[in-house]
């Protein structure tokens, strides 16, 4: 894989059960992986392949938790994106840009097989950014035990994320800032994914599966629609 990389985006639903069923009418993704990890903060998942990449779905388990503040500010929508870095050595060199850049990391995990920061999102505007390395570098324990020590070799379906939207105050600046957190460009990525800012609202707004021969199709916050021909 070409990294850094847009590896996996979560949205988040107040009702988990008909945001999954969308997504599986809609997109065709199925099987997805619960994570009981997420209940640390609060939360239920469902974690679907798209290829290599990763769509999730996040839901409140209780009361007080930043999602359900995120769900109570502006409903469902998208909640975080996360960026998988070339290596260990680059996550370090990613968190060692973070206080100088006077940006906070929330949470923080180093395991054997992945590592990860949570960065504050009044600190990186639009969206929980999250800059995480894996080894194997096609690995990535967050999708579950299939993808825990390197990949599967039958994925559940073709494609990935090609890209992403995200509404800001000021798209400049928001695009400039994740730029210096992720020591990259944005549009396009160098896996070839796009990072693309508009303006008004808050949040990701839309997410673009490429679904190999079937085409692509663009997820926003009460619409699934086809993109086939769009790219």
């Amino acid at each position: 894989m070409d990294l850094p990389r847009l590896r996996q985006v979560a949205l988040v639903a107040r009702e988990l059960a008909p945001a999954t069923a969308c997504l599986q009418a809609g997109v065709g993704l199925r099987d997805p992986f619960a994570d009981p990890g997420v209940g640390e903060f609060g939360l239920t998942n469902a974690v679907y392949e798209a290829g290599r990449d990763f769509l999730e779905v996040v839901s409140p388990a209780k009361d007080g938790t930043t999602a359900g503040r995120l769900l109570d500010r502006r409903g469902d929508g998208g909640y975080m994106a996360i960026f998988q870095l070339p290596d260990l050595a680059a996550l370090r060199a990613g968190r060692e840009r973070l206080a100088p850049l006077g940006v906070r990391a929330v949470w923080q995990i180093d395991l054997p097989d992945i590592a990860s920061s949570h960065l504050h999102p009044r600190d990186v505007p639009g969206a929980i950014v999250s800059i995480d390395a894996a080894e194997p570098a096609d690995s990535w324990r967050w999708g579950g035990p299939r993808w825990t020590g390197g990949a599967p070799v039958d994925p559940f379906s073709p494609g990935g994320i090609a890209a992403i939207s995200v509404a800001v105050e000021d798209p400049a600046a928001a695009a400039t800032r994740w730029a210096e957190v992720l020591g990259c460009q944005l549009d396009p990525l160098p896996s070839g994914q796009s990072v693309r800012f508009v303006e008004g609202g808050d949040g990701i707004v839309e997410v673009v599966l490429d679904l190999g021969r079937t085409g692509e199709v663009a997820i926003g916050s009460t619409t699934v629609r086809s993109t086939k021909g769009a790219r």
